[in-house]
């Protein structure tokens, strides 16, 4: 038990230096673009821990698979410079149940990743987006661009949505049939969503039949979509990193401005993605067999690194053929985790045997 402690607390304290290091490298990064932009603002100090807070999950979603990497490295070389790993294994324990020792960190990490993207990040990235806009001066705010998607089976564009998402402005509301042809366009002044469904204001209604053009109008009506305020904050978004939730409501006729295989591959990464964090562990392993004396240790930490960042790199761009429609959600998703750690575990059982 203390064995397991030791090599667990070895791993687990480099991989959250690392960790604190990469964030803290991001953070001041990001930091040197905005602080003086906070300060001018008025909003003092206190603005840029606030604005630091609500970043701080979507940078540790940047660096937690590189963070396991680099702690994994540290830590297994040392054990291989400290002789630990051959004495342990001299007192009969294998280098599989060495390393399995170290993966609750891998998990751990994992599931806060999964915890940030998936929970945190949809709350906090449209928090710090309001916050950004109500603080932003008068002369220096730009006027809210259209935003064009689709809503089931409707076409929709609208001016503005407030930052809670349940209230729409200048909506314009586009229908068509089975072949294409525009039928009915509804123009709204505002929608606002309200016990369960987005009711307009002051709609006039277009019908188009052949070549008749028949417009009405009313006081208000009630819109039949899928669409919730959920997804037009993913929809306004600056930068929309859909979530597992909003990637399903999107192929489930919620709103939507990309294709389909975009939401379909997001669903996919949304599971695959977090296990980076495992893949690395495994990736950063085979140091724990290295000799040093003998200059192999060299060789092994630069193969451990260059393979985790190949990963990084064919995981990118397989998600990014599997988002334009490529290549299958399924395979862009999983191919690049289950390929590298299959390679990682076929390098340590080599160096075992």
């Amino acid at each position: 038990m203390k064995l397991q402690l030791y090599v667990l607390r070895t791993v687990a304290t480099r991989v959250l230096g690392a960790v604190l290091i990469l964030m803290a490298i991001l953070q001041i990064l990001d930091l040197l673009e905005v602080t003086t932009d906070i300060l001018d603002r008025g909003l003092g100090v206190g603005g840029v821990f606030y604005y630091a807070a609500l970043r701080a999950p979507a940078l540790f979603q940047q660096v937690a698979p590189l963070a396991v990497l680099a702690g994994g490295l540290f830590a297994f070389s040392q054990l291989a410079r400290e002789n630990a790993v051959v004495a342990m294994r001299a007192a009969g324990i294998s280098g599989y149940r060495i390393v399995a020792m170290a993966v609750p960190v891998a998990i751990a990490v994992l599931a806060l990743d999964a915890l940030c993207a998936q929970v945190v990040s949809p709350r906090t990235d449209p928090t710090l987006s309001a916050w950004w806009a109500a603080t932003t001066p008068a002369a220096d705010r730009k006027a809210p661009v259209s935003r064009t998607f689709r809503a089931g089976e409707d076409l929709a564009t609208a001016k503005e949505a407030t930052a809670n998402g349940a209230r729409l402005t200048e909506l314009t509301i586009y229908r068509r049939d089975k072949s294409g042809a525009l039928t009915e366009r509804v123009v709204a002044p505002s929608a606002e969503f309200k016990d369960g469904a987005w009711r307009l204001q002051a709609p006039v209604t277009t019908r188009y039949l052949g070549d008749r053009v028949e417009p009405m109008t009313a006081a208000s009506a009630t819109w039949p979509t899928a669409l919730r305020p959920a997804d037009v904050q993913a929809l306004f978004a600056d930068a929309p990193a859909p979530s597992a939730a909003s990637a399903r409501r999107a192929l489930e006729n919620g709103g939507s401005d990309r294709p389909q295989s975009f939401y379909a591959t997001r669903l996919q990464t949304a599971f695959s993605g977090p296990l980076a964090a495992l893949v690395m562990l495994l990736l950063s392993a085979p140091v724990a067999w290295a000799n040093f004396r003998s200059g192999q240790g060299a060789v092994l930490l630069t193969l451990g690194l260059a393979a985790g960042l190949v990963f990084l790199v064919a995981d990118g761009l397989l998600s990014a053929l599997g988002e334009s429609g490529a290549l299958s959600p399924i395979l862009a998703a999983w191919a690049a985790p289950l390929v590298f750690a299959a390679l990682a575990v076929r390098a340590f059982v080599s160096l075992e045997g």
